[in-house]
């Protein structure tokens, strides 16, 4: 029984200091200076495709398609 607690205690204390190292490191992050430029013009990803109804009404169908041929299985018995 003894083995499990250290086993244990050893597990907490690798997390632990996992964490806090995670935390150091977010803690740094706030003095970078970083200029983002979220005004990007409409051709830098395609333009607005993602915005484009035909665009869902498409990934629906194909959505429900597969779903309807994963739920058909094989078909054959």
């Amino acid at each position: 029984m003894k083995n499990i607690s250290i086993l244990a205690k050893i597990q907490t204390l690798v997390l632990t200091m996992f964490a806090s190292v995670l935390i150091f490191a977010q803690e740094k992050a706030s003095d970078l200076k970083v200029d983002v430029d979220i005004d990007k013009p409409a051709e830098a990803m395609g333009g607005d495709w993602m915005s484009n109804p035909l665009v869902w009404v498409i990934g629906a169908l194909v959505l429900i398609l597969i779903i309807a041929l994963v739920a058909r299985g094989g078909g054959n018995k």
